[in-house]
């Protein structure tokens, strides 16, 4: 067979001798620790799902109208839990190997470079634009507090990208942190701050009550609006479950055994952080576009003005939840950046090597969200492109290499209706994602007056 993973060696970088692999495992940031347990797997998991999606729930629901937005929701939870559990089970399914990373197990199914090839740009570009939409959201949420201190008419002295700087200096400081383990005390508050403003926001919305005149139909009055609004709202949907491109990495810290293998914790871990998800999700999309229809914002806390203190503090635990979540998508972009440059470039691993790849990362994805600070129209446009195809239907095309389930059982077509319900959405929610962005672009005011008649 093709890549056989009974030969760990052809996973490995042949350029290396045994010991040297070894030492350099012990120093990467995603293997350096394996101490954690069930509950490292629950609140790292939350962080990593919870992020910037769920607060577009509301605005992906006003796109696609009631049924369709229920239907999607519901089948999003599922599919996603049913794929998350394949990548836990996948972890170790070969006696003495551990996939420690995605591309390793893509190596496995695919063979050694077409498997890298496949897995590694669009992890890669999952965890980036991620990064990058954290950091628009962090901005946009710092903003919010100081429009909400302040007023609109101070707050227009300031823009956005000046609170995008202000966030990313968080993480220029939070990237000193070695490995995945080290930021652990980071991630648990950000996932206890992710569940709270989380129910901060459909809590606010439900005491609020349905604003007047409130409307539910599409808000686009031509049809070719409403589609490219559909479009995009399924991207926005597929973002809100980013979290199997860190799952395997996330494992590689829980210790395994052979008489207790790290899926048993990993799995009562995920359970735990797909609970947790769903009291996230459903009431903040169903709430918010209950209360506020067609005209809820691409943010649910920006259609939120009152009680003031009570936003402040919704809009700072987002802040302090993406923090964690931003370090969680980064921290295998580093281990990938770091191994490249010790094992292809034969650079020596030192901290300083460490910390210029770390800190040239967060200024570049920095910099491209100052260029551009459009939160939902990115959410749609990398929702759709990207974060599909690895959370979707790619880890059901492993199981079926992999596992070979027989042909036209149960496990065989549930794969494939996973693959071809993920296929449909890579190909078209990029398109509505791209038609918003454009839009946004052309007409960055829009979103600005928008949210003024919310008011």
């Amino acid at each position: 067979m093709r890549g056989n993973p009974s030969s760990p060696n052809q996973i490995l970088n042949q350029d290396l001798v045994e010991d040297q692999s070894f030492e350099l495992e012990d120093w990467l940031p995603i293997t350096a620790s394996r101490n954690a347990n069930w509950y490292y797997s629950a609140f790292h998991n939350v962080t990593a799902i919870v992020g910037a999606g769920v607060l577009g729930l509301p605005y992906a629901m006003s796109e696609l109208g009631w049924g369709p937005g229920v239907v999607v929701l519901i089948l999003s939870w599922v599919i996603t839990l049913y794929t998350f559990w394949q990548m836990i089970e996948m972890h170790e399914m070969f006696k003495g190997k551990r996939f420690d990373r995605y591309h390793e197990l893509g190596q496995a199914a695919f063979g050694e470079k077409l498997g890298l090839y496949i897995i590694v740009p669009l992890q890669l570009l999952v965890e980036i634009s991620a990064c990058i939409v954290y950091m628009v959201t962090g901005g946009e949420s710092l903003k919010n507090i100081h429009r909400i201190s302040v007023g609109e008419h101070e707050c227009r002295k300031l823009k956005v990208v000046h609170f995008i700087l202000i966030f990313a200096s968080s993480q220029l400081v939070l990237s000193l942190l070695e490995n995945f383990n080290s930021i652990s005390g980071v991630s648990l508050v950000a996932a206890v701050m992710s569940m709270s403003y989380s129910t901060i926001a459909w809590i606010a919305s439900l005491t609020k009550g349905v604003v007047e005149n409130v409307e539910y139909g599409y808000k686009k009055k031509n049809n070719t609006s409403v589609q490219l609004g559909f479009l995009g709202a399924l991207g926005e949907m597929a973002f809100a479950y980013a979290g199997h491109n860190v799952v395997l990495e996330i494992q590689a810290t829980i210790p395994s055994t052979p008489e207790n293998p790290s899926k048993r914790p990993m799995w009562k871990g995920a359970i735990v952080a797909y609970i947790i998800v769903a009291f996230c999700y459903f009431p903040v999309a169903l709430v918010g576009f209950w209360i506020f229809g067609n005209n809820v914002a691409d943010n649910i806390l920006k259609s939120l003005r009152d009680p003031t203190g009570l936003m402040i503090v919704a809009n700072m635990f987002v802040v302090i939840h993406l923090m964690g979540s931003y370090q969680v998508y980064a921290m295998p972009v580093f281990d990938m950046i770091e191994s490249v440059m010790i094992k292809k470039w034969h650079f020596n691993p030192t901290r300083v090597l460490r910390y210029t790849i770390r800190w040239t990362f967060v200024a570049a994805t920095m910099g491209i969200a100052v260029a551009l600070p459009y939160f939902s129209a990115l959410l749609s446009f990398f929702g759709g492109f990207v974060f599909a195809p690895t959370t979707y239907f790619i880890p059901c095309i492993i199981w079926l290499i992999l596992k070979k389930p027989k042909r036209f059982g149960l496990s065989w077509c549930i794969n494939w209706i996973c693959i071809i319900l993920g296929v449909l959405v890579m190909i078209i929610a990029p398109i509505g994602g791209l038609a918003k962005l454009i839009h946004t672009l052309k007409n960055p005011d829009s979103s600005c007056m928008r949210r003024k008649r919310l008011v």
